[in-house]
């Protein structure tokens, strides 16, 4: 049981495909690809990061590598007309960025993350031949893709793994922006804690960024020293230095009570002290397989666009990385009961903080 992974099996795949499949063959008479299917050697694809970077261990990198997995499934090399991405420092890169890939031609490109709304809208109008998809946002244009999940759902049973792990009772979750993908998180990981146990207390703080690590480990220093044994990160970057910081801990005092939940991707290993690791688990997005479909439909000649998907946990869309032993059996057990009455319907997780 303790090789258990809530949401996001394998069967994650089979059901993303079925899910796209349905919605891009609906579209096919509308937006259509222009040219049809194309042969898997002539279709490429692109994204642009936010300000997280391409190798953020989290939200980004997921996103790479579920266009890397595509690429390679179809025999394209990194570059023009295969797969490829720009990377983007700030708010500020974020139209040049797509503007560079727009010239480039590629036939799907991507915006990575909430902040490129804006951006994605502007270019789609500019360019309404071109076909482009945004993770984490809603852009109404006919020519975009919209994929949205239900972080609060993941973030639920974080916060349920967190409130029955705790021995001190306090709980922190450091948030990057607040924004409301951040928000979810937040609202899905406090009901969580409070349907375990409502006298725990959980400290919340945003950085106010997803780039800065040094933030992160202010932010963690302070909530451990205040008695805080486990905090939740989403933050992209900026949760490194929450990991950092409990390593610290744990270095300096192998028996500390420390312990970090990641968020996106599985961030076991960013948790590494030695023979032990401070990463109790991981609330998982699929942003890797929502990416590889969209791109496969397109090249298909059915790029969904003007639809918008939501995963939840009920998609296989979220869930909780494999802890690897650091939740017991009876803990596992508890969770499963909860992602069921999730899944079920009898439980609804809130998207904002009530």
């Amino acid at each position: 049981m303790t090789k258990r992974k809530f949401g996001l099996a394998l069967s994650m795949v089979l059901a993303a495909s079925t899910i796209l499949g349905a919605c891009g063959s609906d579209k096919e008479e509308g937006n259509g690809s222009k040219d049809g299917e194309k042969k898997a050697s002539d279709f490429s694809v692109a994204m642009v990061t936010d300000v997280g970077g391409v190798d953020d261990k989290s939200f980004n990198q997921s996103a790479w590598e579920g266009i890397k997995k595509f690429g390679e499934e179809n025999n394209l090399t990194k570059g023009d007309g295969g797969f490829d991405y720009l990377q983007s420092k700030s708010d500020a890169d974020y139209n040049t960025n797509l503007n560079k890939l727009m010239r480039r031609d590629f036939d799907l490109v991507f915006g990575i993350g909430f902040m490129m709304e804006e951006s994605i809208n502007e270019i789609a109008t500019q360019q309404e031949d071109k076909h482009l998809a945004i993770i984490d946002a809603v852009v109404k244009q006919p020519n975009v893709a919209s994929v949205l999940f239900k972080e609060q759902e993941g973030a639920y049973l974080a916060g349920v793994a967190a409130a029955l792990m705790s021995k001190s009772k306090k709980i922190g979750f450091v948030g990057g922006m607040e924004i409301p993908v951040i928000e979810r998180f937040e609202a899905g990981f406090l009901e969580g804690v409070k349907a375990v146990d409502p006298s725990i207390t959980v400290d919340v703080k945003y950085t106010g960024a997803f780039d800065k690590a040094e933030l992160g480990k202010t932010t963690a220093n302070l909530m451990y020293s205040s008695g805080v044994d486990i905090i939740f990160h989403a933050a992209g970057g900026t949760g490194n230095g929450v990991f950092s910081e409990a390593k610290e801990l744990k270095t300096k005092d192998p028996n500390a009570n420390v312990w970090v939940i990641g968020v996106d991707a599985d961030q076991y290993d960013e948790g590494a002290v030695g023979k032990t690791n401070v990463t109790l688990t991981s609330v998982l997005k699929g942003v890797s397989i929502a990416v590889q479909n969209i791109s496969k439909l397109a090249q298909e000649g059915k790029f969904p666009g003007g639809e918008t998907f939501t995963y939840g946990l009920a998609e296989d869309g979220m869930g909780l990385a494999d802890s690897r032993g650091a939740l017991p059996d009876d803990v596992l057990a508890q969770i499963d009961e909860y992602s069921k009455k999730i899944i079920s319907g009898e439980i609804v997780v809130p998207e904002t903080v009530e």
